[in-house]
């Protein structure tokens, strides 16, 4: 009798010990890193549109992939305690412009901080509402610039994976056709820049890129990257974030998506787990 209880004893810590096991492993598995995401959504429709589908499609992406993905649109939080909860900061549309955040996000980065900043977030220019005026985030951190110019209307352009073997890029095809997007130009050279790991840039058969109707805005040639990485920090820039409105016939109607297409979404995973340190 009492044998059969000790077994019967044994039998159930075993069971009890597997469930904690499996609620340990599901829990891990539900918050592998934490992604916090923030955005104005003020500026630009374009720019609107892509804030709330990245919103809707990031936690979607999240349960597939077992991160966990908060957005909030007050940059407030950018400080060290908030950030000290998260492994990923998102900028969706834009960058800080208070001294202190700009400062929090600076030592975020320099103490080993991942980061992953979306098309509007890189710009700057002078004089404008955004102008640069934040040199370590925009030559040092970014290494592009200022902005200089961009193409429109918002158009696919093919797409050249400069590092093959790059994490971010690995399974990607050498060249595909992107989602609809305003392309940005930059003050800078990023090529001349021994920090700046070039990933994906424009390639020649998008050619003419653009559609005007100002004939400055259609790009003929020259070499655009799109998508790059600094060394000193682990950062990922995508220009793509710029949806196609309909602003013509003033019915603000959206005309495409980020989101949409396969494997600039793939992109975008790789870089997210590559950050959160998978």
């Amino acid at each position: 009798m009492h044998s059969v209880n000790r077994v019967t004893r044994l039998f159930l810590c075993s069971i009890i010990a597997c469930l904690i096991c499996l609620t340990t492993f599901e829990s891990f598995a539900q918050t592998k890193f934490k992604v916090i995401a923030f955005y104005t959504a003020r500026n630009d429709q374009a720019h609107i549109s892509f804030v709330h589908e990245a919103n809707k499609w990031f936690p979607e992406m999240a349960r597939k992939y077992n991160f966990s993905y908060d957005s909030t649109n007050d940059w407030n939080n950018l400080n060290a305690t908030f950030l000290a909860n998260y492994k990923v900061v998102l900028f969706l549309d834009t960058r800080p412009d208070d001294p202190a955040q700009r400062e929090a996000f600076k030592k975020y980065m320099e103490n080993g901080g991942a980061w992953m900043g979306f098309h509007f977030s890189g710009f700057a220019l002078t004089p404008s509402d955004f102008p640069q005026n934040w040199d370590w985030y925009h030559n040092e951190f970014l290494g592009s610039g200022s902005y200089v110019s961009n193409t429109w209307r918002p158009t696919s352009a093919v797409l050249r994976v400069e590092q093959p073997d790059n994490v971010i890029t690995k399974g990607l095809p050498v060249t595909f056709k992107s989602s609809p997007n305003e392309w940005y130009r930059w003050s800078n050279d990023l090529r001349k820049n021994p920090d700046i790991t070039i990933l994906l840039s424009i390639d020649s058969t998008s050619f003419p890129l653009g559609t005007g109707p100002k004939q400055h805005e259609i790009w003929h040639n020259g070499y655009y990257p799109v998508v790059w990485t600094n060394k000193k920090y682990k950062m990922v820039y995508m220009n793509m974030g710029h949806n196609d409105i309909d602003y013509e016939h003033k019915t603000n109607k959206e005309l495409s998506f980020t989101f949409a297409n396969e494997t600039q979404n793939q992109l975008i995973i790789n870089s997210l787990l590559w950050l959160g340190g998978n």
